[in-house]
């Protein structure tokens, strides 16, 4: 019999991982078996502090399971299970009307999902419903950001601005054109010269798409990938005119910054953003159960309230008691536990701790707001890029397994640039994010001796040596 500590890879298709890395005589697999507040234990009892949120997901951490299991547990004896096709519950319906109080002004209608790539997908089914009711069915195109991840379903896929997550699966689902994203680092152009430059190509676009075929347009209040690329001033309040304009809808993707991330429980706000549509996951439940859900405007859902009118889309599994009922306690926690506040009281010190990183020569960029943040990788004070083989062999050969051995869970990601990206459990206190930026500094100054990088300048590269 197979006892916990025993337990590889087995039969398991690992998701985004290269599967033939694990089994004996390659890499040990991570297996983690219990959480305490914002540290996990794997099977052998080592810790780890989860600065990645178990992949921006856990926001409140470990230590409410009790709680959960407890409201889990009233609903499924309640009622197990009932689908929002036609009929309801009372977990989805208080859940909506929670999520329509808390939302920006003007959203309020609440259509539930299972994921972050399902609440994508269900945006623009809406979307293009909203525009056949308009008598205007010829808009099918959407204009998303390079490097933007939106989902891995194939019009998710679509929006997605990661070219070798795509190409593998065909032509795209959605006629799609992705313009510049907002990383400022090595560009010329800063603040609102930036914002000028980004908001002239997204026009730019608009028109050589045919203004009249442009249906949505997509991005998220902070980008994840590329290493959490914060807008220049200006920018949302410039893509909320240039959807007016020209009849466009404009869809804020916070999958991963809604629910506090960025120190508003929706990123929009952070960013002065108003979208007609907000799209989330992960935290909403704060990964006690997989939820997520698709917040509409009045304005946009209005026609699927006309007579006679259908709204072609729904999941089954869409708005599930059991999910509903741990979405609820979450935001009663969030509530209760001043979580968001806790955000807003630390991240000034997350900030000054990461700003100490930039005396290691591999460092040269740090940037995100709230509790998410990128470091970026660089050959030394010139700045240069890591290249391909760099990469490979500094990101995926040697940092995992340098950071297990520094006790932390963070994410090497080349998707861009090379970065190292953290966001912390919303829970964490100053303890805790030291204790991450002290490993980022450990890990990172080995990283930097594997370039063959010395203060000041750099040297040949100890990873092409090798």
């Amino acid at each position: 019999m197979t006892t916990t500590m025993d337990l590889d890879q087995g039969s398991a298709l690992l998701h985004f991982t290269r599967n033939g890395a694990f089994g004996p005589g390659k890499t040990e697999l991570l297996v983690l078996e219990r959480g305490e507040g914002p540290y996990v234990f794997d099977t052998h009892g080592r810790r780890y502090v989860d600065g990645l949120s178990s992949l921006f997901c856990a926001q409140i951490g470990y230590s409410y399971g009790e709680e959960m299991a407890t409201v889990a547990g009233e609903q499924l004896s309640k009622l197990a299970f009932n689908t929002l096709w036609g009929t309801a519950h009372p977990a989805a319906l208080q859940l909506a009307e929670r999520l329509a109080d808390l939302a920006p002004e003007g959203i309020d209608r609440i259509f539930f999902t299972s994921g972050g790539s399902e609440s994508v997908e269900s945006a623009w089914k809406i979307v293009r419903q909203y525009h056949i009711a308009n008598g205007q069915p010829q808009r099918m195109k959407a204009i998303a950001r390079n490097i933007a991840y939106h989902g891995v379903t194939l019009g998710a896929l679509a929006l997605t601005g990661v070219p070798g997550y795509k190409e593998p699966f065909g032509p795209p689902a959605i006629d799609t054109t992705h313009v510049s994203n907002t990383n400022a680092f090595r560009n010329p152009l800063q603040g609102e010269e930036l914002t000028k430059h980004l908001l002239k190509e997204m026009e730019q676009a608009i028109i050589d798409a045919d203004p009249e075929t442009v249906a949505m347009i997509i991005a998220e209040p902070v980008q994840n990938a590329g290493g959490c690329l914060t807008p220049p001033p200006g920018y949302w309040p410039g893509l909320r005119e240039l959807a007016d304009r020209y009849g466009i809808v404009l869809v804020a993707d916070e999958v991963i910054t809604g629910f506090g991330r960025l120190g508003e429980l929706f990123g929009s706000t952070r960013v002065g953003a108003t979208p007609d549509i907000i799209t989330t996951a992960k935290g909403l439940t704060s990964a006690y159960a997989p939820m997520g859900a698709v917040l509409v405007s009045g304005r946009i859902a209005a026609p699927l309230y006309e007579e006679g009118r259908t709204l072609l889309h729904g999941i089954t599994f869409g708005g599930h008691p059991l999910c509903a009922a741990i979405a609820l306690k979450n935001l009663e926690i969030f509530e209760r536990d001043g979580v968001v506040e806790n955000v807003r009281a630390r991240e000034g010190t997350l900030q000054q701790l990461l700003e100490t990183l930039r005396e290691l020569p591999i460092v040269g960029d740090v940037r995100g707001t709230g509790f998410f943040w990128a470091v970026e990788l660089v050959k030394g004070d010139s700045n240069e890029r890591l290249d391909a083989d760099e990469r490979e062999r500094l990101l995926r050969g040697f940092m995992p397994g340098r950071l297990r051995e520094a006790g932390l869970i963070a994410r090497a990601d080349d998707r861009g640039d090379a970065v190292l990206q953290i966001a912390p459990p919303l829970v964490a206190d100053d303890a805790v994010l030291e204790e991450i930026v002290d490993a980022m500094r450990e890990v990172l100054a080995d990283a930097g001796r594997q370039l063959g990088l010395q203060a000041g300048g750099t040297t040949q590269s100890a990873l092409t040596r090798s």
